[in-house]
């Protein structure tokens, strides 16, 4: 009699360690199971902020680029001469009235924003007068024209070529400042960073330098 019931508490042993054995096992992959899950939860987590990092550096490109687009044309605006508004005969620095009347109606295509006919027609104008009162200004606007028409590369050229030629230009810390938009535009942030330093350094107390100024902290 009691080698049976040895053998009944012996089996019975059996029974609940191997069930205690499957509650473990059981337990185990629930643990298993919610680290994985854990796991995947984090790494999504991660992608959304890796995603939501890069939308807001391509926003701050973007806003960059906006604003770098707005001051360049602010300050095109501003420089304009504008003197069919204010009296009917030519320029007083200009004494043939045909170079003039070329040079008001390329300007006036500018000023209507049609850029890609007044970039044509500015560069025409610095083409057939290419040594006038009026020739750094053509070049100036023509730059600009072809910045408002998305043609960086050759708004710099041109840019560069005015700059080169009437360095003490009144236009020409401006004309850097154009020039540092199409850098940026082309994606070319040490370009423009430079480029900017360079008003700085070399109009220091011109309004372009204050503008320079203020673009520099958007890279920071």
């Amino acid at each position: 009699m009691l080698k049976h019931k040895v053998s009944f508490l012996a089996v019975s042993a059996a029974m609940l360690l191997g069930m205690s054995q499957q509650a473990l096992a059981a337990e185990d992959e629930d643990a298993r199971r919610a680290v994985l899950e854990l796991r995947s939860q984090l790494k999504m987590a991660n992608q959304s902020r890796m995603e939501l990092s890069n939308q807001i550096r391509s926003l701050q490109d973007d806003v960059a680029k906006l604003t770098g687009q707005v001051q360049a044309l602010s300050h095109a605006a501003k420089q304009q001469a504008r003197p069919a508004d204010t009296e009917a005969e030519p320029n007083p620095q200009v004494g043939d009235p045909d170079q003039q009347d070329d040079y008001d109606a390329a300007l006036d295509l500018f000023r209507q924003g049609n850029y890609s006919e007044s970039a044509q027609a500015l560069h025409e104008f610095v083409s057939r007068y290419p040594n006038t009162p009026l020739t750094s200004s053509a070049m100036f606007y023509e730059g600009s024209s072809r910045y408002a028409s998305r043609d960086f590369g050759g708004a710099i050229n041109t840019l560069n070529q005015m700059i080169s030629r009437y360095p003490k230009d009144e236009k020409a810390g401006d004309a850097m400042l154009v020039i540092a938009g199409s850098q940026l535009e082309q994606n070319d942030i040490a370009a423009s960073k430079t480029t900017l330093k360079n008003i700085i350094a070399k109009y220091p107390n011109s309004p372009a330098s204050d503008t320079a100024q203020e673009r520099l902290k958007m890279y920071k």
